[in-house]
């Protein structure tokens, strides 16, 4: 069973070494997306700074709609959404900064936003090929 995100959350979809190196203990939650337990965005971040890399926090925000009331199975369903977006752009973790159940016509939907993050060691963000072949070799060595 996958773990229950909340607003705030950190998830990240790097290598279980790389988090570990930084002190951080991680939950799977969906494929290779793991959940970092007990810190939110501003510790996590002064954690890796602490560590001498990066951790970038992306403006544009990454929203997913759903119909239904709010529950874990709905929720892990627009993550996998929110995921295939933020893969696209290849970034390395999301931040949950919203999960809002709404009401139209009697009609219950929810907004699930999220914000993509990157850890990265250089302080300038890496173009998004550069990202990829970064991913890719982080892959190719687990692998």
């Amino acid at each position: 069973m996958p773990p229950t995100v909340q607003v705030g959350a950190i998830l990240t979809n790097e290598s279980l070494l790389m988090m570990q190196s930084f002190g951080l203990k991680t939950e799977p939650c969906s494929g290779n997306w793991s959940l970092v337990e007990g810190l939110d965005g501003f510790a996590l971040d002064r954690k890796i700074h602490a560590a001498g890399w990066n951790f970038f926090f992306m403006a544009a925000e990454v929203k997913v709609m759903f119909f239904g009331a709010l529950g874990a199975k709905n929720i892990q369903n627009a993550l996998q959404r929110v995921f295939r977006k933020v893969k696209l752009q290849h970034f390395n973790g999301i931040e949950v900064t919203g999960i809002v159940a709404k009401r139209f016509l009697g009609v219950r939907y929810a907004v699930v936003t999220a914000h993509s993050r990157h850890v990265q060691r250089s302080c300038y963000l890496d173009s998004a090929d550069a990202r990829h072949a970064s991913q890719h070799n982080a892959e190719w060595a687990e692998g």
